[in-house]
């Protein structure tokens, strides 16, 4: 992927051009029809996703929490955890996606070390400010916090 690409989406805007060349690296684009589903809550989780045109709804127990659009970002708590999905997200309108999957992220905490905290920090950030929860919350930053994880 392109990281001129990467500067568009405003979750890695702030990220330098180097750091950004880096999770290209970790990055695919993806074209999702219209009424697909991407997430579903309980599974796990193994990317996050960052919506780069088009419309998608966020569910949780079959009811709407959010519509997310072109710059949101979603599925960063799998990123984070590893665990089950906290929530359904289903296409409103054919999608396109910039993913991220895990070991991505996992591949950049071993030959870009700096990169991977930047990037998980970033995660943690963003689950702050859409209100993940306060248990999660704290124990993304928290976890954004400590040295690079290596599983």
């Amino acid at each position: 992927m392109d990281p001129d690409q990467l500067e568009q989406i405003p979750f890695f805007a702030e990220l330098t051009l180097d750091q950004r060349e880096h999770v290209a690296e970790a990055c695919a684009e993806l074209e999702i029809e219209e009424g697909a589903t991407l997430l579903r809550e309980g599974d796990f989780g193994y990317a996050m996703f960052a919506i780069t045109s088009g419309v998608a709804e966020v569910l949780q127990n079959g009811v709407v929490i959010r519509t997310l659009g072109p710059g949101d970002v979603f599925g960063e708590i799998a990123v984070l955890f590893s665990g089950q999905r906290t929530a359904t997200v289903v296409a409103r309108t054919p999608l396109k996606l910039v993913t991220v999957l895990n070991r991505g992220v996992w591949h950049l905490e071993r030959e870009a070390p700096e990169v991977g905290a930047v990037l998980r920090a970033k995660i943690a950030e963003h689950l702050e400010l859409v209100g993940a929860g306060s248990r999660k919350s704290l124990k993304a930053s928290a976890f954004a916090a400590a040295t690079p994880c290596h599983w």
